[in-house]
């Protein structure tokens, strides 16, 4: 699977050099690219991304600002000319500290510290449900509804009811295959027998793509 992510830079040149290294990487996916911060808080409202290439010195809020503003679940490389902000970088957990001009080598080598990074989690969670944890195996789930206040999640063998939110779930899920594809259902893509008509086929379960997450769940799936 691809690894999804977005640009946040001011400089026209270095978005370009940027945009062209992720290009000619064939395990990047780029979704979108941002001149400022504000129009990147916006887009990760609606959308997940696993990586930031973030610029720090940008108008009206810079990337430190944008980190400290919000919680953010992907991963960040900051790309700037500012050796000075390394030790805030490494307060705010980022991944890599790209110094402008760099190459593409030392591109790649920030990749592969998420690529690392990603391979190292474990394949199961720990779920709240009623007044106890259960621990699931990421590769027994099917897909995850949601019935009012609870999330139920189907697995290979069983059903588990839970309070977490689907934002929670998302964050637990960040490294697996699991997909949001409607308000009310993620999916894990491995497990997909077919799609009809924006109609997701898992078993005898019919499951909707909603307009919201229509376009994330094709580049998913590498269909444009």
């Amino acid at each position: 699977m691809k690894i999804t992510c977005i640009i946040v830079e001011d400089e026209p040149l270095a978005l370009k050099r940027t945009s062209s290294y992720i290009r000619k990487t064939p395990s990047l996916d780029l979704l979108a690219s941002f001149e400022n911060a504000s129009e990147a808080l916006v887009y990760l409202q609606d959308n997940t991304v696993d990586l930031i290439f973030l610029d720090i010195q940008m108008d009206e809020m810079t990337g430190i600002d944008f980190l400290e503003s919000v919680h953010i679940d992907s991963q960040v490389i900051f790309t700037t000319a500012y050796e000075e902000y390394a030790i805030k970088g490494f307060e705010l957990n980022v991944l890599d500290y790209l110094l402008k001009p760099f190459h593409y080598a030392r591109f790649l080598q920030a990749v592969n510290k998420f690529q690392h990074k990603t391979s190292e989690a474990p394949n199961y969670i720990f779920i709240k449900s009623g007044y106890q944890l259960e621990k699931i195996f990421l590769d027994d789930i099917l897909y995850i509804d949601g019935m009012g206040d609870y999330r139920r999640i189907h697995t290979t063998n069983k059903k588990i009811m839970t309070i977490q939110t689907f934002s929670e779930l998302e964050h637990s899920l960040s490294n697996s295959s699991l997909k949001r594809v409607h308000k009310s259902y993620m999916v894990a893509l491995d497990k997909i027998n077919r799609v009809e008509r924006n109609v997701i086929i898992i078993g005898e379960e019919r499951i909707p793509i909603s307009n919201t997450y229509k376009d994330d769940f094709y580049r998913s799936i590498d269909i444009s």
